[in-house]
């Protein structure tokens, strides 16, 4: 079963809403403390603006966008292996210990596993991004693989 993803606009919406107030308002306080001489709470609060601004963009360009060379754009579930599809125009194929993780709002899934190298791979899927029904197939394709196993 070979799905095509789509760019998920509406979720980068979403993210947006999250991260920019995120970041934002943890530089701000960032900056209060600084000028107040608690410098070493104003470099934690900078940190966690830092790493929250890069995560943002992460999600945002990887995940939802699809724009980054290593975002995923296809994804095949077969009998025994998932292969993803890159954007780059490389195919990963995930051959052992195959798990899927689900959130508890069923919007989205990550999805890890052992290349032919040995190397772990993950990669995170967005209700949004597959056209139709074609999220609830690859779900039931990946049950699927799991029972076989």
């Amino acid at each position: 079963m070979r799905c095509d993803l789509v760019p998920d606009r509406k979720g980068v919406i979403w993210d947006l809403l999250l991260y920019v107030p995120t970041v934002f308002f943890l530089a701000l306080i960032a900056t209060k403390f600084w000028y107040e001489d608690s410098r070493n709470f104003a470099y934690l609060l900078a940190f966690l603006a830092s790493f929250f601004f890069l995560a943002g963009v992460n999600r945002i360009l990887k995940t939802r966008l699809m724009v980054l060379g290593s975002a995923p754009v296809a994804i095949d579930a077969g009998k025994d292996s998932v292969r993803v599809t890159l954007r780059s125009g490389g195919d990963i194929a995930l051959l052992k210990e195959i798990k899927r993780y689900g959130d508890y709002a069923g919007k989205s899934f990550g999805l890890s596993g052992l290349d032919g190298k040995g190397s772990r791979q993950q990669f995170v899927f967005h209700k949004a991004q597959f056209a139709g029904s074609d999220y609830d197939e690859v779900q039931k394709a990946l049950d699927a693989l799991r029972a076989a196993r």
